[in-house]
């Protein structure tokens, strides 16, 4: 059983509703209490990223409609910030589209509105047992790595899955671009081919040779070369590619 699970099972779950609707935000939390649930509601997109530092949460559930400027965007932001489960919910009048949207980015559900509080628990309990059986498929390998990467000055933290730039600060990563970066990591200066690639990241239904070619060049994007070493993922025609710095693993 995975360290997450584990911790899972010592306390109900946690979690961080966003919702700009008074009326939804108090029935889903009360709703969710009733359940064994722990839960705490957000109105605004500015407090979120406060309480995902400052509280331990299982899963967000985020009205996509309480921002029309940047309700996509939150997705992106929590999902690759925190890796946190998120469930995106959205007036059923705004269309199909957006819904799509949402899971393209990276929403591991979305919900229709007005939804049945009944349905809405069944789905969260739905995406976090896959989310556990996930861990608990990667268990072994992770409790065999260390936990924090460095390379050329970054520095990639496992358990937080965080990437720290040298100057000090963090670069966020998608769970695509997470899954790539622990894929060349863990193979440094080797030859890696694009099946390879597909199998490591353990998103191969989603991705094909294309797609993870653009994978690939946004997770170079993020990874600044240097001077002294100018290419960091470098293609290698025929095959796939290489990671081209030494990686010293540690803790």
């Amino acid at each position: 059983m995975s360290r997450r699970s584990t911790d899972r099972d010592n306390h109900s779950l946690h979690v961080l509703v966003v919702d700009q609707d008074p009326h939804d935000r108090r029935t889903v939390i009360e709703y969710l209490k009733t359940q064994g649930m722990r839960a705490m509601s957000v109105d605004k997109p500015s407090e979120i990223r406060h309480h995902l530092n400052n509280d331990v949460y299982d899963l967000v559930t985020l009205d996509l409609s309480m921002d029309r400027s940047n309700g996509l965007s939150l997705v992106s932001e929590i999902r690759s910030c925190f890796h946190l489960p998120l469930i995106a919910t959205a007036p059923s009048h705004v269309g199909e589209s957006l819904r799509v949207a949402a899971l393209e980015l990276g929403a591991d559900d979305c919900i229709a509105k007005p939804f049945g509080l009944l349905e809405l628990a069944a789905r969260i309990r739905a995406v976090l047992r896959r989310r556990d059986r996930l861990y608990a498929d990667s268990g072994s390998r992770s409790q065999s790595k260390s936990r924090r990467c460095l390379f050329g000055g970054w520095q990639l933290d496992r358990r937080a899955r965080r990437l720290g730039v040298p100057d000090g600060s963090c670069v966020p990563l998608t769970k695509t671009e997470y899954a790539l970066l622990t894929a060349f990591l863990d193979e440094p200066m080797i030859e890696l081919s694009r099946e390879h690639l597909l199998r490591a990241t353990r998103l191969h239904e989603d991705l094909n040779d294309r797609t993870i070619d653009v994978q690939i060049l946004r997770l170079r994007q993020k990874l600044r070369p240097t001077p002294e070493v100018p290419e960091i993922i470098r293609t290698i025609r025929g095959v796939g590619y290489m990671f081209m710095l030494a990686v010293e693993n540690i803790g």
